[in-house]
């Protein structure tokens, strides 16, 4: 009886998923009960991670056919929204951010994924990565996980620790391939092989790892978290755009700016001046730097160098 009622919610669940893309597809103009309805499904996943990663610390073993019967299921309705941004802004809460950053670099990667044209199989093998990327975490101490400041260099030692026990945790569980460890393993290696745990460089460093490594560094900046506000958009783009010949492979970082930046046209945004306009063009020889309408001027950032994005509203 009870197997059948397991039965019986998850097919309600997968039909609910089903109807919200379907949704999604019709109504391009992407309705505030859409947006809650997304919203609620991804504090859901954010509240199961949380569960999972319980069971990884006590079990020291991924519980694999629940990520892909509860988890992905939402990331694929969250990663079929045609308003980056209106996803963006819930990922961003400082609430469970060590829960939620999991979910959100999921999102954000598979959203890569899906730029790039990544085969399903891939794509699913990447969205499983991303939400396990930081799985070593458990086996870090939580004083220091949410310590409300700057690490000791011996306690920055310890976190980088995650990299390796995470790898250490997928390897041993059953049905994690090799492809989904080395994420947990190298998305904090750089192509400059500045990273960590081994400095590796370059084609050492997996595909997926180069993704989810972009999809990390651009949810975490962009956070609330318990010792620093989000950082501002302009920020956090132009310092992602520096690292396109340095830190992260420009073949994946170019596009992945590129899709964001075009995503913004129409959208009305707060400039660092303290006015308001709206991104009207983005140059494909500038990217982070759009042209930008204000009342009935059109103000071009790419030469107006003293004016940025401070956010998007």
């Amino acid at each position: 009886m009870l197997k059948n009622t397991k039965q019986e919610i998850k097919s309600l669940q997968s039909h609910e998923l089903d109807h919200i893309i379907q949704m999604l597809e019709n109504d391009k103009s992407f309705p505030e009960r859409t947006i809650s309805l997304i919203s609620q499904k991804i504090d859901d996943a954010v509240n199961q991670i949380q569960d999972i990663f319980n069971i990884v610390k006590q079990s020291d073993t991924i519980p694999l056919n629940e990520i892909k019967e509860n988890i992905l299921p939402i990331i694929k309705v969250a990663s079929a929204t045609p308003h980056f941004f209106h996803l963006f802004f819930k990922l961003q809460s400082s609430d469970e951010y060590t829960y939620r950053h999991n979910i959100g670099v999921g999102i954000i990667a598979t959203l890569i994924g899906k730029w790039l044209s990544l085969p399903e199989k891939l794509l699913a093998k990447l969205t499983i990565a991303a939400i396990l990327h930081d799985i070593g975490k458990v086996k870090i101490p939580l004083e220091i996980l949410n310590k409300p400041g700057k690490l000791t260099k011996v306690e920055y030692e310890i976190v980088k620790q995650h990299t390796i026990l995470g790898y250490e945790i997928l390897k041993k569980s059953e049905g994690v391939s090799e492809d989904i460890s080395l994420v947990a393993l190298q998305h904090h290696e750089r192509e400059d092989g500045k990273g960590y745990p081994y400095g590796i460089q370059g084609n050492e460093i997996s595909y997926l790892a180069k993704i989810v490594a972009i999809a990390d560094v651009f949810h975490a900046m962009s956070s609330n978290r318990v010792y620093h506000d989000a950082t501002p958009f302009y920020i956090v783009i132009r310092q992602m755009n520096d690292d396109v010949f340095g830190k992260f492979d420009p073949t994946i970082l170019v596009p992945f700016i590129s899709k964001i930046m075009n995503s913004l046209i129409g959208n009305k945004v707060l400039l660092t001046d303290g006015s308001y306009g709206v991104i009207k063009m983005v140059n494909p020889y500038d990217l982070t730097n759009p042209l930008v309408q204000i009342n009935n001027k059109i103000i071009d950032l790419s030469i107006e160098k003293s004016i940025q994005i401070e956010r998007i509203i």
